[in-house]
């Protein structure tokens, strides 16, 4: 989507040249036909890049409105056009809050380079503004860049939770801003001013879940030197973040759950549990539900956890939001980079947007930080993003399956199929080159746990017990994949013994 910019003139003429030129420049124009208008249409709710002011208008003159968006607070770069271009005028709206100032009859070229200058300007304050609330938990759910209306949905059910104390369950897939999320929802709660602790649960290891989370006294175990407080202690009348809380091991859980039962927690070695006053939120990319089945999640601890779901749609389901975070990362990239990178593509903009994106925002991120640094010129093209053209030049057509008589076997051989250093005796019993089985014998769907299992055998035996490269190609860590093959039931060794007998190639 491009950017919008607000036109406000009481000379139709006037309106519709400067609807033409805007237009031609690629952005997207709406137009006021009064200063009061402008101001219903700024305070309203609607979000606009820029607005093109009048100075001379009946009523509500630029003047007016200047002075109107200031008491309201709305933050957006005004450029301000009048016929009579004087100095005191040009000193009197700066000082009331434009950011430029054009005399008319404007030229496009300095209409163009006016509107870009202001956009870029403003996009990386927001951004800069955006990162030291985030560092000071400050952050609200207006700093969260969004044009989606799947995403606005999520964000004002998040909105509501924030006035209270009610356990957060963030669902989402990796990469969509779960933990910004959190941070919203503890920035507009009462505790913003005190403390915003984020403890990753997957990276901890299950010898040390109870000395981080609850603390442990010095002397406590070998190698306390010293006492360590534990983050519900120190997240104390503030907000504790578990990011990831699926990955935590059941014995974990277990002293997770009487931790928010009871409200305190007893440090390893201490003689007697703390009192502790946190606000929970927690996130997953996992299905909980499904892990409640299978017991590898505790259900007590589940319901505890699972009161106010809140589930973030992925990247690739609000394809609106793809322009306006490019801009935003490519501005905040570029101030870090000292680079004079000021805007992206429309070719590059329609490529970004079409890509699939599995790796959400986070991936975006970072395809667009990698742009910046391979940019030779002032604006991001398509020849930046040679990844995501290769992607998308080598993505298959979607599998469709018929609403009536499905298949029990759907053909996918760009998702599952025999390669060059594939040996013919090591493919699993059972799976086919070129096909994955979907429907077991009695005809019913098959279970996703075994889909999987067949998934993960095939890719040992394709990649020859080579471990890194099965979960690197799986897009999962290799301690995740480990434990897939416990929970699944596959055989752990012979996994190892292929990869130590593999060639290397």
């Amino acid at each position: 989507m491009s950017e919008r910019v607000l036109i406000v003139d009481d000379d139709p003429v006037q309106r519709r040249l400067l609807d033409g030129m805007i237009r031609k420049f690629g952005y997207e124009p709406t137009v006021a036909e009064s200063g009061d208008q402008a101001i219903a249409l700024l305070t309203g709710g609607d979000r606009f890049d820029c607005v093109v002011l009048d100075l001379v208008m009946p009523d509500l003159d630029g003047m007016g409105v200047l002075a109107r968006l200031r008491e309201a607070s709305v933050n957006v770069p005004v450029i301000v056009q009048t016929a009579h271009g004087g100095i005191d005028n040009v000193v009197s709206v700066m000082r009331a809050g434009a950011v430029d100032f054009v005399v008319k009859p404007i030229g496009p070229e300095r209409l163009q380079v006016s509107l870009r200058n202001a956009i870029d300007k403003s996009a990386l304050e927001d951004e800069l503004a955006r990162m030291k609330r985030g560092k000071t938990g400050m952050l609200t759910f207006k700093d969260i860049i969004t044009r989606s209306a799947a995403m606005q949905t999520v964000l004002r059910t998040a909105e509501k939770a924030a006035s209270s104390a009610i356990p957060v369950l963030i669902e989402g897939e990796s990469g969509v801003g779960k933990e910004l999320i959190a941070r919203a929802i503890h920035g507009s709660s009462d505790r913003r001013a005190r403390p915003f602790i984020a403890v990753n649960c997957g990276a901890i290891p299950e010898n040390l879940v109870e000395s981080i989370l609850f603390g442990h006294e010095k002397g406590a175990f070998t190698g306390a030197t010293e006492r360590h407080t534990g983050k519900f202690i120190e997240a104390t009348s503030g907000t504790l973040f578990l990011d990831e809380v699926g990955e935590l091991p059941l014995a974990a859980q277990v002293k997770l759950l009487r931790a928010i039962q009871e409200g305190e927690v007893e440090p390893v070695g201490a003689k007697k549990p703390v009192k502790v006053d946190v606000r929970l939120v927690s996130a997953t990319n996992r299905n909980l539900t499904a892990d409640v089945k299978s017991g590898r999640f505790r259900e007590d601890l589940f319901y505890r956890l699972h009161v106010f779901p809140v589930s973030v749609p992925p990247l690739r389901e609000r394809s609106e939001d793809v322009a306006e975070l490019t801009r935003h990362f490519l501005a905040r990239f570029a101030a870090e980079e000292g680079k004079r990178v000021r805007a992206v593509s429309a070719e590059a903009l329609a490529l970004l947007t079409q890509h699939r994106w599995p790796g959400n925002v986070r991936q975006l991120e970072n395809a667009v930080f990698r742009a910046v640094v391979l940019a030779e010129s002032d604006v991001v093209g398509i020849e930046e993003f040679p990844q995501v053209t290769a992607q998308l030049a080598n993505t298959p057509s979607p599998v469709t399956v018929p609403d009536s008589a499905p298949p029990a076997v759907v053909e996918v051989p760009q998702f599952i199929g025999i390669g060059p250093s594939t040996a013919p005796g090591m493919l699993p019993p059972g799976i086919n080159p070129g096909t994955l089985t979907l429907l077991d014998g009695d005809g019913e769907v098959r279970a996703l746990e075994e889909i999987e299992a067949d998934v993960i055998r095939f890719a040992i035996a394709h990649y020859r017990g080579q471990m890194s490269e099965v979960a690197r190609r799986l897009r999962i860590g290799r301690s995740t994949l480990y434990r897939k093959l416990e929970f699944l039931g596959l055989d752990q060794n012979d996994a190892e013994s292929q990869e130590e007998a593999a060639p290397t190639r």
